[in-house]
């Protein structure tokens, strides 16, 4: 049985640029958040969720760049959402497009939610807190 901790969750940030995901781990950490895995592309970012979940620890959040080589955001978005076990998955799109063309696609996806970069920090707490309580929400 899979078990998601929404005290300190396991997230994985997927961006093909470390800095990126370096930016989101430390803002993440500030927030408490320690369980912080990464990816550097679609591709891995699949294995590991695959991974995850046979191990019976699932990731509970993933922020995920739209544009990345191997396989895009987008089409992580749609795997996740097409596989039973990552349908529910929050899964935040992270992204420097802000075009409301970009968003609608996403969120027409599955995407959970949608930042566009650079992230400031309290944007990153609020949609983090609102993803954990609907979460908790769901395993009351």
């Amino acid at each position: 049985m899979s078990v998601v901790n929404l005290k300190n969750p396991k997230i994985l940030l997927v961006d093909d640029f470390e800095i990126v995901r370096l930016m989101l781990r430390n803002a993440l950490g500030d927030l408490g958040f320690t369980d912080i895995e990464e990816a550097e592309d679609g591709k891995m970012a699949m294995q590991k969720l695959i991974e995850a979940h046979a191990s019976g620890k699932p990731y509970a959040l993933i922020f995920c760049d739209w544009n990345m080589p191997e396989m895009t955001g987008i089409e992580v978005l749609e795997a996740c959402r097409s596989t039973p076990e990552f349908a529910t998955l929050p899964i935040v799109m992270v992204t420097a497009e802000a075009e409301q063309e970009s968003v609608v696609r996403a969120i027409r996806a599955g995407a959970t939610d949608y930042v566009v970069k650079p992230i400031a920090p309290d944007v990153l707490e609020r949609k983090v807190n609102k993803i954990l309580a609907k979460l908790a929400g769901r395993a009351a």
